[in-house]
């Protein structure tokens, strides 16, 4: 066996589920699950049915490298959400599609990370973070080095804090913006800095956009890593992989359909290691999401219904916590004030309500755990659900004092 596996930390949920084991919750309350960021609300009908319709196409082999239908819708909504000009991304050399973010962002680190270097390399991310970073550079043979996030920073990794040693022996910064769990969005100057620092030490960032249509103010987008590339006259993205996934924008996980798409002599060697890999998008699959792709008004609809549910649940929560709407995600990330994991399971074994504790998304470093007394609530469920379960999160805080 890889010895590599026994370096791994059990996933989030498999702790909560052992935090949960043996609790038997109200039987007269609904259990609501806000633990998971796995969208609920309805995908959009005429991508199911571009699926449906195309099933005899299971007879084929799909290519790795996705059909330029596929690759072209990628291409252009990357032009038209971020405003990159025509023609900025080629589509034959610039995006790759992928089975989902979380199987790309896996892949990419056993891609990129080098194997015959005197050192071991390093891999910078947020901390907390998306347990499949810190997993992709363990199983990779890499250390992962943590950059908290906190209130004093506002939730965006302090770059200029990372020790110039480990930045010499780094081969990827993972970026997360709009950030899970906080919803904080990293400003274009921030993203720029970190292309420098990418450009100065020669490694490469990987940027988890997969939020980027999830955000409060449609005067204000997030920018993508790809807008600072252009940003400093890198029209060729050198060093910049950003990833996206239909999952958030189009409610649509179980699709388990992405794209990834930047750097082309990056790509092109990652597309080799997933031609090994054998993970192809299925043509059924690749013609659903190029209809999803091309299509902006559905995503709007479904902003709008998150925006609905922070409208509705803040007002019932901020009387008992700190609650503030983010500026993406549909995260809350909020200091309880308490013991994170028991508050998690007392708020279960009273109100039948599922949350996750945040010291479960982050690692121990030498100034603490920054996900420790801080709880993570997904608003993934219908609005009135959200509403209901905001209310017995009001009672359960209350009634605690």
């Amino acid at each position: 066996m890889n010895e590599r596996l026994a370096q791994l930390h059990a996933y989030p949920f498999e702790r909560l589920a052992r935090l949960k084991r043996g609790i038997v919750p109200p039987g007269s309350l609904p259990h609501i699950a806000m633990s998971i960021g796995e969208p609920k609300h309805a995908p959009p009908a005429f991508a199911i049915e571009t699926l449906r319709s195309n099933l005899d196409q299971l007879g084929s082999y799909p290519a790795t490298s996705g059909s330029s239908e596929l690759r072209g819708a990628c291409a252009a909504w990357l032009q038209r959400r971020f405003q990159l000009g025509v023609a900025t991304i080629d589509p034959a050399t610039m995006v790759l599609p992928v089975n989902g973010t979380r199987e790309a962002l896996f892949a990419f680190v056993q891609a990129i990370v080098p194997t015959n270097g005197a050192t071991t390399p390093t891999v910078v991310m947020p901390n907390p973070f998306y347990q499949i970073y810190e997993g992709a550079a363990l199983l990779a043979g890499a250390e992962p080095w943590y950059v908290n996030t906190t209130d004093t920073n506002n939730h965006i990794p302090d770059l200029d804090n990372v020790p110039e040693q480990v930045w010499d022996r780094c081969a990827v910064l993972f970026l997360c913006s709009p950030g899970n769990p906080s919803g904080a969005v990293m400003p274009l100057a921030y993203l720029r800095h970190a292309l420098a620092l990418a450009e100065r030490y020669g490694f490469v960032i990987a940027a988890d956009e997969c939020y980027a249509e999830l955000y409060r103010d449609d005067a204000t987008p997030p920018s993508s890593l790809l807008n600072a590339c252009l940003a400093d006259g890198n029209d060729q993205f050198r060093r910049a992989v950003v990833f996206h996934s239909l999952s958030k924008r189009s409610s649509v996980p179980g699709l388990r359909s992405g794209f990834v798409a930047g750097d082309p002599d990056v790509l092109a060697s990652f597309l080799l290691y997933r031609t090994y890999h054998g993970c192809a998008m299925p043509v059924p699959t690749q013609l659903a999401s190029a209809a999803a792709w091309a299509d902006d008004r559905h995503v709007a609809l479904n902003r709008s219904l998150y925006r609905e549910k922070f409208a509705r649940v803040l007002p019932i929560l901020a009387p008992v916590l700190p609650v503030v709407q983010p500026a993406g995600g549909f995260y809350l990330w909020t200091d309880v004030g308490a013991d994170d994991e028991q508050f998690t399971r007392d708020l279960f074994a009273t109100q039948n309500l599922t949350i996750l504790p945040g010291s479960y998304l982050a690692r121990d470093t030498a100034t603490g755990n920054p996900g420790r007394g801080r709880v993570r609530i997904s608003l993934v469920a219908p609005v009135e659900e959200c509403v209901i379960a905001a209310e017995r999160i009001r009672d359960y805080v209350a009634g605690r004092r």
